[in-house]
């Protein structure tokens, strides 16, 4: 089951675990449950501490399903399906932590979960697929709170086993998060954002907490390629640094596979963003995870251009954070159709990432909308498991890399519609079953049935927060200048959320340790508010 590579690695870990846990699996003569098993045998063998039983399951329990538990304990931690791929950190780890070897996640949280008291046991359950790399954070989240927290479960189902259970719940988008039978949420959730949903004081908590920081020289709003890389330029200077983001990484966590990030040849998303936050945490950073901007309050000035306060961001907690200059680096996000019907049928055919939710429609027919490289590519992963991919574009041409062009075109089971306007996702009430587009070309009513859309359309720039406060272009992006300034003072903006051309990681890395240069200079420049100082010559920039 494990190659001998991996095995050594995981012998590696196991020897981490400081108390007796119990593996339990329930198999049946399936191919499947005898893979599981054969992994939960491994497993067992290499570590005294761990001890394996065999259930003959009854007939109406999930097989293959492995359970973990401390020794003398229920089991509250369950992998419904086999917990490889992407998931074999999750089932690493909630080995790790059943055996006792504590968690990295930070202590405010680890205690939130001790102390989290809910008046009913927390029974979750997350419908997962092997391919999806925003599917594990959510199993590793709800797995760590069923470690710590007795009056909480969690099982991890792999989708692509239990169809039936897939069809039956209409999941058509993971991960899908169940509680207690009902729906509790779809998509990618931090462990912060799942215990702000079950503990109703953690917000105001959390309010007031931020209420109290000490006013920042640059504060960051944005955690993404941007903004780690302003705050690690504006730490570096020696200067009060926070970020305050809604997801650190942003969407390069949506990232499956980065080729072009130069010196290094390939990566992924998760992985870039676990670097990032490293890095930035190496030094002096006050990250602020898992809250989002709601407007921003501008410093008022005199007539010379002396600041007479601090700018401050308010969040939509209510709390307000106060900063001297302030570095915007919200991103943007994935561009809607804005038809009818694409709302409605959001998370229940309509999807927006391929490598997630792509096993979900294997052997069934769907689209993707654009024909830019995202969706080219989307065209190309989602043809080795789908029955049949349209790609629908706009233009009249395709704007993807001639190189990916030439394999989707070389694909049997891809068809290529250009000059193809999308009018409305259709449905029958629960999930997707076509689309109706108009053929330019013709001006031809057309309707294609499907399982699934994939939209893959471009960004939008997360400015909506900011409309009427700092010039923005007729696209809404951000307006700045070469060295990120905007049209208020004290605030710079750098990556895809500025008038900056090429939204590339690299780029928005180069133009967040630009703004923040910039946001520096602004600085020493600048006398504190209620202070009178002369006005000092900027310092040398010193080596990056």
């Amino acid at each position: 089951m494990l190659d001998a590579k991996l095995k050594q690695q995981l012998n590696g870990y196991l020897q981490n675990i400081v108390k007796p846990i119990e593996l339990t699996v329930s198999v049946d003569d399936r191919p499947k449950s005898q893979e599981l098993l054969e992994l939960a045998q491994e497993i067992a063998a290499m570590s005294p501490k761990i001890a394996l039983t065999v259930n003959q399951p009854a007939q109406e329990g999930r097989v293959p399903l492995l359970t973990i538990a401390p020794e003398g304990e229920k089991a509250r931690v369950e992998f419904a399906g086999i917990p490889m791929g992407h998931e074999f950190t999750s089932l690493v780890l909630a080995l790790l932590q059943a055996g006792g070897h504590p968690s990295k996640t930070e202590k405010a949280l680890l205690d939130q979960i001790v102390e989290l008291d809910p008046s009913t046991e927390l029974k979750f359950e997350t419908y997962i697929s092997l391919s999806c790399h925003n599917c594990p954070d959510v199993v590793q989240a709800l797995n760590l709170m069923a470690v710590l927290n007795p009056k909480i479960s969690h099982t991890m189902i792999d989708g692509g086993l239990f169809k039936s259970e897939v069809e039956d719940r209409n999941v058509l988008a993971v991960p899908a998060v169940f509680v207690n039978g009902e729906v509790f949420g779809q998509g990618k959730m931090s462990l912060p954002e799942i215990l702000d949903k079950v503990d109703d004081k953690a917000a105001e908590k959390k309010a007031a907490a931020l209420a109290d920081k000490t006013p920042y020289e640059v504060l960051i709003v944005g955690g993404g390629p941007a903004g780690a890389s302003a705050a690690v330029y504006a730490a570096r200077k020696g200067i009060r640094t926070g970020i305050v983001a809604e997801r650190f990484g942003g969407q390069v966590a949506d990232t499956m596979s980065i080729e072009n990030f130069i010196s290094v040849k390939e990566t992924d998303g998760p992985k870039m963003v676990a670097n990032l936050e490293q890095h930035v945490l190496q030094y002096d950073v006050d990250l602020m995870n898992s809250q989002k901007a709601r407007k921003l309050h501008p410093a008022s000035v005199d007539t010379d251009g002396t600041p007479t306060n601090l700018i401050e961001v308010e969040l939509e907690s209510g709390a307000r954070l106060k900063s001297r200059s302030v570095i915007l680096a919200t991103g943007a996000r994935w561009r809607e159709m804005n038809v009818p019907g694409e709302q409605e049928y959001r998370g229940r055919g309509v999807a927006y990432c391929p490598h997630c939710d792509g096993p979900l429609f294997k052997g069934k027919r769907v689209a993707v909308i654009g024909g830019g490289n995202s969706g080219i590519e989307a065209a190309i992963d989602l043809a080795g498991l789908v029955e049949h991919v349209t790609v629908l574009e706009f233009a009249d041409t395709l704007r993807a890399d001639e190189v990916l062009v030439r394999k989707a075109k070389s694909l049997k089971n891809v068809t290529i519609i250009k000059e193809a306007m999308t009018t409305e996702v259709t449905g029958d009430g629960k999930r997707v079953n076509g689309l109706n587009y108009i053929d330019r070309a013709t001006q031809e009513a057309q309707h294609i049935e499907l399982a699934g859309i994939f939209v893959q359309i471009g960004l939008v720039p997360n400015t909506e927060w900011l409309k009427g406060d700092i010039e923005l272009s007729e696209r809404g992006e951000i307006v700045v200048d070469t060295k990120g300034h905007t049209s208020l003072p004290g605030v710079f903006a750098a990556g895809d959320v500025t008038t900056v051309p090429y939204k590339q990681i690299i780029i928005a890395m180069g133009a967040g340790s630009g703004a923040a240069l910039g946001a520096f200079d602004h600085l020493i420049r600048t006398p504190v508010p209620g202070t009178v100082s002369d006005q000092q010559e900027p310092a040398e920039e010193e080596a990056a």
